[in-house]
């Protein structure tokens, strides 16, 4: 993949970029993945008689058992250990209720707009800074969710050794941090 540039031209802002077609079947792949774990994630929300007669939409009030929906979906409050507010766990449950649909939905579309301005061959990337937005969400997405399945913390060494199943993994997560920064630097004015 090239570095992102910017281009104004009549039509606006133009972010572009360029991705051989492995390079676009990877990130299709994994976008494609995220995406399909939060449409499970909305879809397996019970039904709400409330929610039919109200048209009000809500989701889970649990929390993911899967560690990277936990990382893409955390908790809305977290209280300090001996607060008095500890033992709300109330609270939680009707704030991911109230919210998470919503925040699904907002996910799923920055994936599919990558999904859509990601030449099907590889080649070409052209997108305006709305699109880029959508980008930067799904790429930290996917970052999150890899890195959750690495179990990347500040510890971790920059390189696996070479016996580590992970290792490919590895170079494919710090592809995605070039990218969104060369995307966030293309963006900057």
């Amino acid at each position: 993949m090239r570095k992102w540039s910017r281009k104004n031209s009549l039509g606006g802002l133009k972010l572009r970029s360029e991705m051989d077609a492995h390079e676009a079947d990877v990130l299709r792949s994994l976008v494609g993945a995220v995406t399909g774990l939060l449409i499970d994630r909305a879809e397996s929300a019970p039904e709400d008689d409330l929610a039919a007669l109200t048209g009000l939409q809500l989701g889970n009030s649990t929390p993911p058992t899967d560690p990277r929906l936990a990382r893409l979906l955390p908790d809305f409050h977290r209280p300090e250990p001996g607060s008095p507010d500890a033992e709300r766990a109330d609270l939680n449950s009707a704030l991911r209720s109230l919210h998470e649909p919503e925040i699904i939905e907002s996910k799923v579309a920055a994936g599919r707009v990558v999904l859509d301005t990601l030449p099907p061959q590889g080649g070409r990337v052209v997108i305006n800074p709305e699109q880029a937005d959508a980008w930067l969400t799904a790429l930290n997405d996917v970052r999150l969710a890899l890195g959750t399945a690495l179990d990347i913390d500040a510890d971790t060494p920059e390189h696996f050794p070479d016996d580590d199943p992970r290792g490919p993994s590895l170079e494919v997560y710090h592809w995605l941090t070039w990218m969104q920064d060369s995307l966030i630097q293309a963006l900057a004015p």
